[in-house]
């Protein structure tokens, strides 16, 4: 919760710089509160699952907020029960006159696919460029972040030799970022994909700015200067047995999978795995919730653009 003060302690401009979530004698006189509104674009088979691991990561703050799930009209999921979609999902021409304060946009299982061959791309690019007056913040995750940097900055993503999976060990390269607050200098992520971008191709686009980073894994968060547009690598959201249930899927494939890095105990997949994400992803989602939407969002939507 916000820490009320006078609108000139001393102690103020200390705590902002910390970025310490203060409020004003005046800012709290004239604050009116809504439900935050935010719309998740689930793109992953396992939707319960996808769902169950986002929300989990949104509550963790004291805000109020208002969640409609988004699919695909161009793509049925043949994982999920039709009583299920029809029940808690919406499509695009539900939502599309709506204004949201934040979205975000999941990874997707068609990684190995060019962005132009999958079955749903263009309701997709409608989608994104819909996002870009229609919504104050969007954070896109491992497949949804390289299509988001695609569609949006022209940059391509590269097949990798063999999949990168594992928790690996990142650094900030803007600490001082409020999307990193209470973050230590080093933490980890877990990671689970076939394809990546590189830090060149993203250097090249002024508007953005690499923000963390893995020296195994490579760029972890990207986001553009107004932080409308997050794109997120990794899976931060991952529950502990994610990527061993992944693992043991592709066993049963007979895929002969590599073992993922830096998560079973002792490397050793007849062992349980070491949980050492789970604050980062609380961090993340919780400060992207509270400086990067609550924060700056209007409190009338639909008076605002939402140029950015």
């Amino acid at each position: 919760m916000p820490i009320k003060i006078k609108d000139d302690l001393p102690a103020r401009k200390i705590l902002e710089d910390e970025h310490i979530f203060v409020m004003t004698e005046y800012r709290a006189l004239t604050q009116d509160i809504r439900p935050l509104k935010i719309v998740i674009l689930n793109l992953m088979p396992t939707k319960i699952e996808t769902e169950t691991q986002i929300l989990r990561c949104l509550s963790n703050t004291p805000l109020q907020i208002e969640v409609d799930l988004l699919q695909t009209s161009t793509y049925t999921s043949k994982n999920i029960s039709e009583d299920h979609m029809l029940a808690f999902y919406q499509s695009f021409d539900d939502i599309k006159k709506k204004k949201y304060d934040g979205m975000i946009i999941t990874g997707a299982p068609v990684e190995l696919m060019e962005f132009e061959e999958v079955e749903y791309w263009e309701e997709l690019c409608e989608i994104m460029e819909w996002s870009k007056t229609h919504v104050h913040s969007t954070f896109h995750i491992c497949w949804g972040a390289q299509a988001g940097l695609y569609y949006h900055y022209g940059i391509p993503k590269y097949r990798l030799d063999k999949k990168l999976s594992g928790v690996f060990k990142h650094y900030l390269l803007n600490p001082k970022s409020r999307l990193f607050r209470g973050f230590d200098t080093t933490f980890y992520v877990p990671h689970s994909r076939n394809t990546s971008v590189r830090t060149v191709d993203i250097e090249k686009v002024p508007e953005l700015k690499i923000m963390a980073a893995s020296d195994e894994a490579g760029v972890y968060i990207a986001g553009n200067e107004s932080g409308s547009q997050f794109f997120v690598m990794g899976h931060s959201e991952y529950d502990a047995d994610t990527l061993k249930n992944e693992y043991l899927r592709d066993v049963e494939r007979g895929l002969s999978p590599e073992i993922p890095k830096n998560y079973f105990k002792a490397d050793n997949p007849s062992n349980e795995p070491e949980i050492r994400w789970r604050a980062h992803s609380q961090w993340v989602y919780s400060n992207w919730l509270n400086y990067f939407v609550y924060q700056t969002t209007p409190y009338y939507l639909e008076e605002d653009s939402l140029d950015k």
